[in-house]
């Protein structure tokens, strides 16, 4: 059986070693990193999956590390920051975040949210879509299930692991309308949307990959009202 390997970033040693203790409690597999840089350095040669992020890092700081990690994989990375107006967690979900975790957090929240990131991202890998369709495709995009891998008009776009669970959902079901609460559901697994902003950030961030114009959306379109559904293209 292969181990769940996360990555902490966090300067606090207390806290990093803090956190590192709870999650091998649950038989993770735990490294830890101080800085930006030497974050980076573990990226470049180790997989993981998930990454818990703190924005204040020395050295290199958490939003550089965070784009860092976007121009090449699809990680899970959940933020720690003591900044919680909206405002700025809607940039760091724009950035790449899968989530956000304001400081002072508690242990129990921040586990729960690891397992929650893992359900998804672990449950989206080639092992466990052996029955699904190896390619979905609609119009010029298509998702490959088994490498998680999506191309738009021949040319492959990065694209994080919550981005590639919404786009499966609507290319699973092409015709079906999609409230926001039901995506939010099915993608982070929780019953209720803390901000409702959430989901809307993922489709804005979607759409700046694969339309050709993002201000007038052909592949999702807004049911005002109501969410989304896919357009012809």
């Amino acid at each position: 059986m292969v181990s769940t390997r996360i990555l902490i970033i966090e300067d606090d040693q207390e806290i990093n070693q803090l956190v590192a203790r709870y999650l091998k409690k649950e038989d993770y597999e735990v490294q830890s990193a101080y800085n930006g840089k030497e974050a980076l350095a573990l990226i470049a040669k180790e997989e993981y999956q998930l990454i818990i992020l703190d924005l204040m890092l020395p050295i290199v700081d958490g939003q550089e590390v965070l784009r860092k990690i976007r121009e090449t994989r699809t990680t899970p990375v959940i933020v720690l920051s003591a900044k919680d107006r909206e405002m700025d967690k809607i940039s760091l979900l724009e950035l790449g975040a899968d989530d956000y975790i304001t400081k002072p957090f508690t242990i129990g929240e921040l586990v729960a949210r690891v397992k929650a990131q893992l359900r998804r991202y672990i449950g989206f890998q080639p092992d466990h879509a052996a029955a699904a369709p190896k390619i979905l495709k609609h119009g010029d995009l298509e998702l490959d299930t088994g490498s998680c891998e999506l191309t738009v008009r021949g040319q492959k776009k990065p694209i994080t692991a919550k981005e590639y669970a919404i786009l499966k959902l609507f290319l699973s079901s092409p015709t079906r309308v999609f409230a926001k609460s039901h995506i939010f559901q099915a993608v982070w697994q929780e019953e209720s949307m803390a901000d409702d902003n959430t989901v809307m950030v993922h489709i804005n961030r979607i759409r700046t990959k694969i339309e050709k114009d993002p201000s007038s959306p052909q592949y999702i379109q807004t049911v005002w009202g109501f969410g989304y559904k896919l357009g012809e293209g």
